[in-house]
């Protein structure tokens, strides 16, 4: 995961979050509420969450109907503060890499 290398002391919180997470069987926004009481829904089916007690935020959109998710971002809690969480885009670099 990119995010891992960018992050190296977010890394085992992230992985955690995400095992447990494709664990779970959600059919909608108030069912992932119940489990993840910190998540927030904001447009286009996008959720953010607080990883390390808040010291990093992850947004992904969730499709629950597909029972897929798509990582948007990860960053610290002060990088959020910068950007637009509602059209905010996972990236990749000019050479194909990918990025953000």
């Amino acid at each position: 995961m990119e995010y891992c290398k960018k992050y190296p002391q977010a890394a085992t919180a992230l992985q955690e979050w995400y095992y447990e997470f494709v664990s779970i069987e959600l059919k909608n926004f108030n069912e992932l509420k119940k489990i993840y009481g910190n998540a927030s829904l904001v447009a286009d089916d996008r959720v953010v969450f607080n990883i390390m007690g808040n010291k990093y935020r992850l947004v992904i959109r969730v499709l629950f109907d597909f029972k897929a998710i798509q990582i948007k971002w990860f960053g610290t809690h002060a990088e959020y503060d910068k950007i637009d969480v509602t059209t905010i885009q996972f990236k990749k670099k000019k050479d194909g890499t990918k990025n953000n």
